[in-house]
């Protein structure tokens, strides 16, 4: 990918406008940022790209048509950003992109990207502004925008059933989350090949932890392990220390205190490969009152 094309194009465009670096930049990103796109050092991300195009008047097409970066690029970019933005609970961030993107005839104009709006805006929804019934239509309506009876589910119709059955995991509508859970199962066992494999691993680990609170503790083991089989055959990092917990905690409720520290231990392992600290002082306080549980020493008999 060429990105110095785009580069000199925005700068030739920002002088012919009269615009300084800065007004460039302002409300988009920094000044410095500016410098390094127009150099060829970088290529903005999708969101800065529009509104660099939106501030300069030109349709964001025209930077395809320039340069020797496809259109694809720029879709999958937006749903890389949101998809990072959403894994990582930054909800008033994402909701940002998206309202930068609904303005965007190459989403607004096409069914499947829009979805994609819908379905980021539907989370926000609910995570922030506590709009469960509004979060559910909207859901609703993102799925049926591309879903048909005639046709296989497409991973992000997947996905978003999944989100149906998460919120309603939360609103501990446990029956109802376990429904459109099976329905994704269902839809994966007829699906040849999943591009994001991520996507079975996080489906299953919130089934295990829907039956777990069902205590339907065996079952919630079993797809955990079958999760946990999976990352392995797909070399996959992510799920394989919330599984290893998961199982450990059914080993807890169950009193096995031996067997719960044992996974619990290998769980903490794998956060610790991720720095993930927020896990691995939670695992580790956990585990220590555990020990002392199972370790306890009784005060001695005074005769």
């Amino acid at each position: 990918m060429d990105y110095s094309v785009i580069g000199t194009k925005i700068k030739e465009m920002r002088k012919m406008v009269g615009l300084t670096q800065g007004d460039l930049a302002e409300g988009i990103c920094t000044q410095a940022l500016i410098s390094r796109i127009e150099k060829g050092d970088i290529y903005p991300s999708a969101t800065a790209l529009y509104q660099i195009a939106v501030k300069l008047g030109v349709d964001i097409n025209y930077f395809f048509e320039i340069g020797t970066t496809p259109r694809l690029d720029y879709i999958r970019e937006v749903e890389k950003q949101l998809r990072f933005l959403r894994d990582t609970r930054q909800y008033k961030g994402m909701i940002d992109v998206v309202k930068i993107e609904e303005k965007n005839p190459l989403f607004y104009k096409d069914n499947e990207k829009l979805q994609l709006l819908y379905w980021h805006k539907a989370i926000f929804l609910y995570e922030e502004k506590k709009e469960t019934e509004s979060a559910f239509t909207l859901l609703h309506k993102a799925y049926h925008l591309t879903a048909h009876t005639k046709k296989a589910m497409s991973e992000r119709e997947m996905e978003i059933l999944s989100t149906i059955g998460t919120v309603h995991a939360t609103l501990h509508h446990h029956d109802e989350a376990l429904d459109y859970y099976h329905q994704v199962e269902t839809a994966m066992k007829t699906t040849a090949h999943l591009q994001e494999k991520v996507i079975k691993t996080k489906l299953f680990c919130n089934m295990a932890r829907v039956l777990t609170r069902c205590h339907r503790l065996e079952e919630s083991t079993n797809y955990c392990l079958k999760a946990i089989k999976w990352c392995f055959e797909e070399e996959l990092l992510w799920g394989i220390g919330e599984l290893h917990y998961q199982i450990g905690y059914n080993y807890e409720l169950m009193d096995d205190i031996d067997k719960a520290l044992f996974y619990m231990q290998r769980a903490y392992h794998m956060f610790e490969l991720r720095n993930d600290k927020v896990h691995i002082d939670f695992l580790g306080k956990k585990m220590e009152k555990m020990r002392r549980r199972k370790h306890r020493v009784h005060p001695p008999y005074f005769v």
